[in-house]
C-alpha cells in the first residue's frame, strides 16, 4: 500500500497536474500512457480510496513536525523546504478531493479530450515470450482488454507487452520440468505474440532497438508483382541507418495479415539521457535526492549533490534551482530528438521517434520529472523545429507503415533475452507456473464450471490466481536483487492459494458442494485478490481466441500527405485534439505506467 501511495502522490496526481497546466495554455502532450490493468485495479479499489488521504495526512503532519524541529535548530532552509513539502502534499489531497478520489477519472478525461491516448498492458504484466500456453497469452491480453473497456470507457488500441517482451510463431519447448516431478507436457508449435494482439484488435505495440536493428524486413507479395523489391528474395533488405529505427512496421507471421498488428521501435539515443541516473539528466547534482530521507516522516531535504556523493556529504536541496534546471535539460533532450530526426526532414513520410519510460520515473524516482515533461511540451510549443508530439495512434492516422518485419525473440531486458526472467534464480518459479496454466486450461476446457454459481465462483478465483502468479514482477525483483524475500513471498503466496482454491474446486467437482472451512478459505482468498470482477474463465478453455469480422488489406496503407489550411512557411497546422500538427517530422513521446505489484 505504501508504494502505491508513494505512486499516486509523486507520479500520477503531478502528472494530472501537468496535463493540466499544458490544456489550459492549449497544449497537448499527446503521449501515449499505459495504465495497466493492475494498477487501475489498484486505484479503483475502495481501500485505496479510504487509506490515500490518511497517507497525505502523515505526509503533511510529519512535514510540519520537520519545519517547528528545524526552525527551533536554526536550519532554516530545511525549514523552508519543510514547507515546500507542506505544500505539496497539501496539493495533492486538494487534487485526490477535486476527483472524489477517482484518479482515473482524471487520466480519463484527458484520453477524450484527445490530450494523451491511454494504452494497455498484460493483465498482471505477464511476461508473454515465457507463458506456458496460447491460452495464456490470449486470456492476459483478453482480460486487459476487458478491465480497459470498463475503466478507460474505450477500446484501446495500443498496448505495453510487457518489458517489451516479444516471441514469434513456432515450435516451443517446455523450458524447465514440474515441480511435482509429473511428466512435463512435449513440445507444440506456438502462436505469435502478434497473433494474440491481432485477436484482441491491438492496433500496436512497442520493441526494444535490437529487434529492429537484428531483423529481417519481409518483401510482401505485392512488392513482388510490382517489380519494387531490388534485392533477391532469399536476402534479407538492408535500411537506411538514418530511417531503421524511426518509422513503424506490419510484423510478419503466420497469421490473418488483414488484421496486421503494428510494431514502434525504442529510440536509443534519447533513453539514457532520461533513464540514467549517472550519466542522465535525473543524477544531476541540483536534483532531489531519492535515497537519503529524515525519519519518521521520510520527507527529503538534500539533493543529488554529485556522482558516488556519501549520503552524509549530500547538501541541501533547493526547489528553485532544480526547478530551472529542468528547462536546459528539457532543450537538450528536443535538441537530441532533432539530431536523431533531421536526416528525415524533407522526407515525404515523416519519422517518428518513441521515447518509452516506466512512468514511475517521473515523480517517484525521479522528482522533477513531471515538470521535465511539461517544459519538453512548451519547448515543442514555442519553437518551430519542425518537430511535433504526437500519440502512435495519430501517426498512424496520417502515415503508412515501412513495410512488413520479422522480428526474433527478444525483450528490453539485460543481454535483450529472457535471461531477466527465466536464469537459475528463477527458474524454480515456472516449475509450478507452468503446471498450474495447464490445470487451468484443463478445468476451463472441461465446462463443468459453467453452473453460473458456487463452481463459477470457484473456478473465477483459479484463474485470478493464475493471472498473479503469472506476473514477470516476481522474477524481475529476484534477479535484480531489488526485493528479493518480497517477491518470493508474494509468488509462494499466490501458488499456495492457488493450489487451495484448485483442492476447493476438485472437492466441489467430486461433491457437488464444499465444507464450511472451505467457503471460509475461499472467501477469504476473494477478499485478498478481488481483482477483474468481470474476469471470464472461457478465455482459458483449449483454442479460445477472439473471432474478428471483416478485415483490410494492409497493402493498401499507401502514403499520403495530409493538407489543411493556414499553410505557413511549410508547416501546415491543424485543430489541437484532433490530429497532431503536421510539420516535416513528428516526435512520439511514450511513456510506460505500471503497478509495482
Amino acid at each position: 500500500m505504501e508504494w502505491l501511495h508513494e505512486a499516486a502522490a509523486e507520479t500520477y496526481l503531478p502528472l494530472l497536474r501537468v496535463l493540466g497546466n499544458l490544456e489550459r495554455d492549449g497544449i497537448a502532450l499527446n503521449c501515449n500512457l499505459n495504465l495497466s490493468p493492475i494498477l487501475l485495479e489498484q486505484l479503483a479499489h475502495p481501500v485505496f480510496k479510504a487509506e490515500f488521504p490518511k497517507y497525505v495526512e502523515r505526509k503533511i503532519i510529519a512535514a510540519r513536525e520537520d519545519e517547528a524541529f528545524f526552525t527551533t535548530s536554526g536550519e532554516h532552509h530545511y525549514a523552508e523546504t519543510a514547507r515546500f513539502w507542506h505544500k505539496f502534499f497539501t496539493d495533492a489531497l486538494d487534487d485526490f478531493n477535486a476527483l472524489d478520489g477517482d484518479i482515473i477519472k482524471g487520466f480519463r478525461y484527458f484520453n477524450d479530450k484527445g490530450l494523451i491516448e491511454i494504452i494497455t498492458c498484460g493483465a498482471t504484466h505477464g511476461y508473454m515470450p515465457l507463458l506456458g500456453t496460447d491460452e495464456s497469452v490470449r486470456a492476459q491480453i483478453r482480460t486487459a482488454v476487458n478491465a480497459h473497456i470498463r475503466h478507460i470507457g474505450k477500446h484501446p488500441k495500443g498496448i505495453w507487452a510487457p518489458e517489451c517482451g516479444y516471441r514469434p510463431a513456432g515450435f516451443w519447448n517446455y523450458p524447465v520440468g514440474n515441480a511435482d516431478g509429473s511428466p512435463t507436457q512435449p513440445g507444440f508449435d506456438r502462436i505469435g505474440v502478434e497473433q494474440a494482439l491481432s485477436e484482441s484488435d491491438i492496433e500496436f505495440f512497442f520493441v526494444d532497438t535490437h529487434l529492429v536493428e537484428e531483423s529481417a524486413r519481409i518483401p510482401s507479395p505485392y512488392e513482388l508483382l510490382r517489380g519494387t523489391v531490388a534485392t533477391r528474395a532469399e536476402e534479407p533488405m538492408t535500411f537506411n541507418d538514418n530511417r531503421r529505427l524511426y518509422q513503424p512496421y506490419f510484423v510478419d507471421g503466420p497469421y490473418d495479415k488483414r488484421y496486421a498488428t503494428t510494431i514502434f521501435p525504442r529510440d536509443p539515443r534519447t533513453g539514457v539521457q532520461v533513464w540514467s541516473g549517472d550519466s542522465g539528466y535525473p543524477g544531476d547534482g541540483n536534483y532531489l535526492d531519492f535515497h537519503k530521507k529524515r525519519w519518521p516522516g521520510g520527507h527529503r531535504y538534500w539533493r543529488v549533490t554529485g556522482p558516488r556523493v556519501d549520503m552524509g556529504d549530500k547538501e541541501p536541496y533547493y526547489p528553485q534551482r532544480a526547478a530551472e534546471q529542468v528547462k536546459g535539460h528539457a532543450s537538450h533532450f528536443v535538441h537530441l530528438v532533432w539530431q536523431a530526426l533531421q536526416g528525415g526532414f524533407n522526407d515525404s513520410i515523416p519519422p517518428v521517434l518513441c521515447s518509452p519510460f516506466d512512468a514511475e520515473l517521473f515523480g517517484h524516482w525521479w522528482f522533477e520529472g513531471p515538470l521535465w515533461l511539461e517544459a519538453v511540451a512548451r519547448v515543442l510549443h514555442e519553437h518551430e523545429m519542425g518537430l511535433a508530439l504526437a500519440s502512435c495512434t495519430q501517426y498512424l492516422e496520417q502515415y503508412p507503415r515501412a513495410g512488413f518485419i520479422a522480428m526474433h525473440e527478444g525483450s528490453w531486458g539485460a543481454e535483450g533475452t529472457n535471461h531477466v526472467w527465466m536464469n537459475p534464480d528463477t527458474s524454480w518459479t515456472y516449475t509450478h507456473i507452468y503446471p498450474a496454466e495447464i490445470y487451468t486450461r484443463d478445468v476451463c476446457t472441461s465446462g463443468k464450471w459453467k453452473d453460473g454459481g458456487l463452481g463459477e465462483r470457484i473456478v473465477k478465483q483459479l484463474c485470478r490466481e493464475l493471472l498473479l502468479l503469472e506476473s514477470s514482477d516476481w522474477q524481475f525483483l529476484i534477479t535484480t536483487g531489488a526485493a528479493r524475500d518480497y517477491a518470493e513471498l508474494r509468488f509462494e503466496t499466490h501458488n499456495n492459494q492457488f493450489n487451495e482454491v484448485k483442492a476447493i474446486w476438485q472437492h466441489f467437482e467430486s461433491n457437488g458442494s464444499i465444507t464450511p472451512e472451505q467457503e471460509e478459505r475461499l472467501a477469504a482468498i476473494e477478499l485478498r485478490d478481488s481483482i477483474f470482477v468481470d474476469i471470464d474463465p472461457s478465455f482459458w478453455i483449449a483454442g479460445a481466441r477472439q473471432v474478428r469480422e471483416g478485415g483490410r488489406n494492409p497493402e493498401d496503407d499507401v502514403p499520403q500527405i495530409v493538407a489543411a489550411s493556414g499553410e505557413t512557411n511549410g508547416v501546415v497546422k491543424s485543430d489541437l485534439g484532433k490530429h497532431p500538427p503536421v510539420h516535416d517530422v513528428s516526435a512520439t513521446k511514450t511513456l510506460k505506467f505500471r503497478a509495482n505489484a
